[in-house]
């Protein structure tokens, strides 16, 4: 199953790769990752995407609790959150193909074209990971795909319950 982690650790170096390396010592896969410092800038969010059942998930949860850099963590799977992903992509649209290339554009109002050179347009465009992906499959039937970059997962709990509230 697909689990998003969200871990709010000390904004130092090394912190990052004690996560990761504890992830891969152990076998657990990330599918995603997006890390940045907070408002308090001696802090950063990590958020990650893996996939495991509940038992390795709580084991991912209770070994990473053990990490120093580490001052909390919480799984938002089952909690209502937001999840947010940027993708931008640069697309070859042949002349005969800009009409479907636009109608693909109108039917995802969060997409937007930020560059158009000789024929290849970038693209940029938010939503889930599911949204993403569904809008790399309709831009691959209007123009060939050159390039892309994703930032990864990025989410947040809903309302005014924080992760932050347990180092307040």
């Amino acid at each position: 199953m697909r689990r998003i982690i969200s871990i709010l650790l000390q904004n130092e170096a090394g912190a990052l790769a004690r996560v990761a390396g504890m992830f891969s010592a152990r076998g657990y896969n990330i599918d995603s990752l997006s890390v940045a410092a907070t408002h308090d800038a001696s802090i950063s969010r990590l958020t990650l995407v893996t996939f495991g059942n509940d038992a390795v998930i709580d084991q991912i949860i209770k070994q990473s609790r053990k990490l120093i850099e580490v001052i909390e963590i919480a799984d938002l799977t089952g909690r209502d959150h937001f999840e947010i992903e940027l993708v931008l992509v640069k697309l070859d649209v042949a002349t005969d193909a800009l009409n479907p290339f636009v109608a693909c554009l109108r039917r995802q109002p969060r997409a937007q074209v930020i560059d158009i050179s000789a024929g290849v347009r970038t693209i940029e465009f938010t939503g889930d990971g599911a949204e993403v992906n569904a809008f790399l499959a309709d831009l691959g039937q209007v123009g060939r795909v050159l390039e892309l970059a994703r930032s990864g997962s990025a989410a947040l709990e809903r309302g005014a319950v924080t992760t932050a509230a347990a180092i307040a």
